[in-house]
């Protein structure tokens, strides 16, 4: 009778996340998130436009914001790991409508960007099979990021690590070789090393102005990267690892964007036609390509080709499980149907999984074969949204430690602190929202104002609004007071 009771208890045991993400996959998930088109693409337009220092000081600048939004976040997830992540720490730290519409925005915006990356996979494959219906692609890889995810964490996790340690291991075959032209061992037609600075308007071009719109290329290059706090919820040891994948974002990002920025600036001059291409249509105009063609690789436009495919995979594989994990929080927390907070056995969210990949596939149909301009709203309102939850952490975690300390509790009991409060969420909260409001203040300047363009740009904080406010409306709810707030035994968190 008791073994038939403890039988029972066993059996109807409640269902949660797994633990089963390693600090392996949690530093490729912080530093791979950031590594794609961005990098491998667009960073040639940087430098035409804004010159090679210019270029520079913006990813610099840009990288110093997104290391003081890791470290915010780096406290807060350690000190609460859930799948919720920001969303969970705006509701309970800033305002509960706040925090559900900063779920929302964020679930939206990679439900979105995933059918955006079923259509770069299009593109990439093109290279190859020119006569292939494109859409077959889109539909294979779909299938297949739904089956990475759908199996386990582990098979996310497992395939976004080898993603991202492709992505990785070629920008460190690009900076080697980058060095060793810039040193003569390897010779190139192109290397012309500090000159590139002096040449023409360099290393400023454009100005002021020139440098802000370089800076909305390079913040878009670093979105992701706030995935590693949506991961905390399924991390093992998250005290231990989160701390430890944070630590090493500030070098990675010295390392993978600052130092190879350098050496393209270095190697090919901003006056370079090629460099004014964003496009990935034809990846001959990378500069990653031009860099490695230089360098006696004949076969760089197929090399590279293949490694943004694996970007485009990587992105769309860890927008579905964000996705997918943030709408599973916001059902648990009675912010959406609850059958989306449903758990397979192994701990899956799978209906929420198969709703998210409902809604990409149908922006990715509206794109192929259906009005293309809805498919393009689609696509600017999600553009905001990554720094809308850049915002979102900077202000939960400047009023999580303000109220932490309001009610006299040790800073030595958390996991992890951030050695920059205050200044380390103040400074990236104002940079991110100068490249928010500036991401078109090009059309207010014009002699008359392009109302299409700016709606179609800025619709985005809008409709973050409205979804806050309706909420507030529509609940009561107020911000939260410093000594309401409510700190979890972080110790009883990591249990599984």
């Amino acid at each position: 009778m008791l073994e038939k009771n403890i039988n029972k208890t066993v059996t109807h045991r409640p269902k949660k996340l797994q633990r089963a993400l390693k600090s392996r996959h949690l530093a490729m998930i912080a530093v791979g998130g950031s590594i794609g088109t961005g990098l491998f693409v667009a960073s040639g337009a940087t430098i035409s436009q804004a010159g090679p220092g210019g270029a520079l000081l913006s990813y610099f600048l840009i990288g110093l914001m997104v290391y003081f939004l890791m470290t915010s976040l780096g406290e807060l997830a350690a000190f609460m790991p859930v799948s919720g992540s920001f969303a969970t720490y705006g509701a309970k730290y800033v305002e509960e409508g706040f925090g559900f519409a900063l779920g929302w925005n964020y679930w939206y915006n990679w439900a979105v960007t995933i059918a955006v990356d079923l259509v770069a996979s299009q593109l990439v494959m093109h290279y190859w099979f020119p006569d292939t219906p494109s859409w077959i692609w889109s539909a294979l890889f779909l299938a297949l990021i739904f089956m990475l995810n759908y199996l386990s964490v582990k098979g996310f996790a497992e395939s976004e690590y080898w993603f991202s340690l492709i992505k990785v291991t070629t920008v460190i075959v690009f900076i080697i070789l980058g060095l060793l032209m810039i040193l003569g061992v390897l010779k190139g037609n192109k290397v012309t090393g500090w000159d590139n600075w002096t040449l023409g308007e360099a290393p400023f071009v454009g100005g002021f102005s020139a440098m802000i719109g370089v800076a909305m290329i390079v913040g878009f290059s670093f979105q992701g990267t706030e995935l590693v706090g949506v991961a905390a919820g399924e991390s093992q040891e998250p005290a231990k690892n989160i701390p430890c994948a944070i630590r090493k974002v500030f070098w990675r990002i010295l390392l993978f964007y600052i130092l190879a920025i350098l050496i393209i600036s270095l190697i090919i001059p901003y006056t370079d036609p090629h460099l004014l291409h964003n496009d990935i249509k034809d990846i001959s105009v990378s500069p990653f390509t031009l860099v490695f063609q230089n360098a006696g690789l004949l076969s760089a436009a197929a090399l590279m080709n293949a490694v943004i495919l694996t970007a485009v995979l990587s992105a769309g594989n860890s927008g579905m499980y964000a996705a997918t994990r943030m709408l599973f929080t916001l059902a648990s927390e009675g912010k959406a149907p609850k059958i989306f907070a449903r758990l397979s056995d192994n701990g899956v969210p799978r209906h929420a999984l198969c709703a998210t990949t409902l809604v990409s596939a149908l922006c990715f149909f509206s794109s192929m074969f259906g009005n293309q301009t809805v498919y393009l709203w689609l696509l600017n309102t999600s553009g905001m949204t990554g720094f809308i939850a850049w915002l979102g952490i900077a202000i939960s975690h400047y009023r999580f430690r303000k109220g932490y300390i309001f009610q006299n509790r040790s800073l030595n009991a958390l996991p992890y602190q951030s050695s920059f409060f205050p200044w380390g969420p103040i400074f990236a909260f104002f940079v991110c929202l100068m490249i928010t409001l500036g991401q078109n203040y090009q059309a207010f300047l014009a002699d008359s104002i392009d109302w299409y363009s700016v709606t179609a740009t800025y619709i985005g904080l809008p409709l973050f609004f409205s979804i806050w406010f309706g909420y507030k409306l529509l609940h009561g709810t107020k911000f939260v007071q410093y000594s309401e707030m409510k700190f979890p035994q972080w110790q009883d968190d990591q249990k599984i």
